[in-house]
């Protein structure tokens, strides 16, 4: 197996559509501002597994294992309530109460590990659920003004979590691959 065989791919939560542009409207501000557009490559989410590399051949496998997981969980709402920031180049839009995303995660992390021979190096431990906003292409000092700017700006929203996504690159950006919905029970 070559790495250069392999795609890229990652596993999150993504709100409804009417949500997404909202957010997206975020992200054009961080880059029209502060040159920082490397966040307007996926759509908004909560990501649940950071990106990994598989053999495009294992996509079914994979797609089968989140279908398997997902429809024995239940839907659950994620409230978000202003922005946080990782210094020195992050900034986000907080969750107000990140348990449930936690828990989510929790179990899928089982499923990554036994099922899809994840290894434990591969899998996040330390999970922060937040939908990021501005991100790598956020210079030092430009941070500091777009934190200045929205530390204490309002943003206040909510979305049911229905399902799950598995993303795929594709060599500029991220698309949504498919969606694993919940079962709803």
């Amino acid at each position: 197996m070559r790495a250069d065989d392999q795609q890229l791919y990652f596993i999150a939560i993504i709100p409804h559509r009417e949500l997404r542009d909202e957010i997206r409207a975020v992200k054009e501000r961080m880059r029209d501002q502060y040159g920082a557009g490397h966040a307007l490559k996926s759509p908004a989410h909560i990501t649940l597994q950071r990106p990994f590399k598989r053999l495009p051949s294992e996509e079914r496998r994979m797609c089968d294992a989140l279908a398997g997981f997902a429809v024995k969980e239940k839907p659950f709402t994620v409230e978000l309530n202003g922005y946080g920031a990782f210094v020195p180049r992050v900034i986000f839009i907080k969750i107000v109460e990140p348990g449930p995303v936690k828990s989510l995660h929790g179990r899928l992390r089982e499923v990554l590990l036994t099922d899809l021979g994840f290894g434990p190096d591969e899998i996040m431990n330390d999970l922060k659920p937040h939908i990021t906003v501005a991100t790598r292409d956020l210079v030092k000092t430009e941070f500091s003004d777009a934190w200045q700017e929205m530390k204490d700006e309002e943003f206040v929203s909510s979305f049911e979590v229905r399902s799950i996504y598995l993303l795929r690159h594709n060599g500029r950006s991220w698309d949504i691959h498919e969606e694993f919905p919940f079962g709803e029970i």
